[in-house]
């Protein structure tokens, strides 16, 4: 028995069904071919991205933990009780980075509390690269996760949001759920001032990838096919 703790490594994934390694970088692999323990959202799917990483890696010597919106806190308390013995914990998100819109983060807070070293590998965030892109302020933008999916509680936190750009200079980002992003923008269109500007990023780093920032007067002669493709969506009100 080592008297060195393992670690929490924060492993990133790719945004979609493309090629590992065209965006991760070596450190990646390096990490995924060392660790044999992981906590994952989706068993399938993270096994599935172990082997596309590793092919010759053992499946059969993986131990796989389940943390995502129904498995309960008290189940997840003892998930890093293997770092006591000098072993190492993969954190792996379903898409993109760990802890970042993610059920991940409450590990990550956890291995804080036990004296884990956390340690987080380069990876693609759909929100960074849609902020990058969208030519709004980079000093100053909020991340607002999903917005309410009742309409008159969504105008509401949408003229919330709108206001707050404009007062504070700072760059609005949210999500929907894939299958109602065309209703989403829809409503955007409806709700927001003519030039409040929208930035919409579908698809990130795929071969599909659309990046578009039109102010609300030009978007409706714009209208994308967002309909179950991952997107992105930034307001700003200069």
């Amino acid at each position: 028995m080592t008297n060195e703790k393992g670690k929490l490594y924060l492993i990133p994934t790719t945004l979609g069904d493309n090629e590992p390694l065209e965006v991760l970088p070596l450190s990646v692999r390096k990490a995924i071919e060392q660790i044999d323990y992981y906590i994952v959202e989706n068993e399938k799917s993270a096994r599935r991205f172990i082997k596309k990483i590793t092919p010759r890696k053992s499946q059969e010597k993986l131990e796989v933990h389940l943390i995502d919106k129904f498995t309960q806190e008290q189940d997840t308390q003892h998930y890093l009780d293997v770092c006591n013995d000098g072993i190492d914990v993969g954190l792996l998100s379903e898409a993109g980075n760990p802890a970042i819109a993610d059920p991940g983060s409450n590990m990550v807070k956890l291995a804080h509390q036990k004296n884990i070293r956390v340690v987080p590998l380069v990876g693609p965030s759909s929100i960074l690269l849609a902020m990058m892109s969208s030519g709004f302020n980079g000093q100053n933008f909020a991340f607002n996760g999903y917005l309410p999916i009742d309409a008159n509680d969504r105008k509401h936190k949408l003229k919330q949001l709108e206001k707050q750009s404009k007062t504070e200079n700072q760059s609005q980002i949210f999500i929907e759920t894939p299958y109602r992003n065309d209703q989403l923008f829809t409503h955007l269109c409806q709700v927001l001032t003519p030039a409040t500007h929208l930035c919409i990023a579908a698809d990130i780093t795929l071969s599909t990838e659309y990046i578009r920032t039109f102010s609300i007067k030009d978007w409706k002669s714009h209208k994308p096919n967002l309909h179950k493709r991952p997107a992105i969506f930034i307001i700003h009100k200069f």
